[in-house]
């Protein structure tokens, strides 16, 4: 490995830890500036959104719904830095009742997940996270 491919590999990666010490301190704007501006984020179970308006959109919604930390995050980078994956366990609070899902009065959940970034000039530029979802509506449902 080059020492080009080194930097760019140590770059990503404190740009993913970055990504989410900004989410486990509830820093929307933190998040946003680690974000292309074309940001693809694409939900696990959900629809692709493209842009940083949409994101913030779907955080804003995220924060009324869920109370959330990410604990024991693994932050693993490919050799050139363009490509990274995070796997972690999401610990959380169901607060307010979203849409189509159970009805919501507090329950807490551990939900293992992970998430496959896409990084370009410094940025991050896709976001896809997957977690079972069937496993969270059984941790919610009782």
């Amino acid at each position: 490995m080059s020492d080009a491919d080194s930097t760019a590999r140590n770059e990503t990666a404190a740009l993913i830890r970055r990504y989410y010490e900004a989410f486990n301190g509830g820093d929307s704007e933190g998040m946003i500036a680690c974000l292309a501006d074309d940001i693809i984020h694409d939900v696990n179970q959900g629809e692709r959104r493209v842009g940083l308006d949409k994101f913030k959109a779907f955080n804003a919604r995220m924060d009324h719904h869920y109370q959330e930390k990410l604990e024991n995050i693994s932050v693993m980078v490919n050799e050139d830095g363009t490509r990274a994956a995070a796997e972690f366990n999401v610990h959380g609070v169901y607060k307010a009742t979203d849409s189509g899902l159970p009805d919501a009065n507090g329950q807490t959940y551990i939900l293992p997940a992970g998430t496959f970034f896409a990084i370009r000039d410094g940025k991050i530029a896709r976001v896809t996270t997957y977690y079972n979802l069937t496993d969270w509506i059984a941790q919610v449902s009782g």
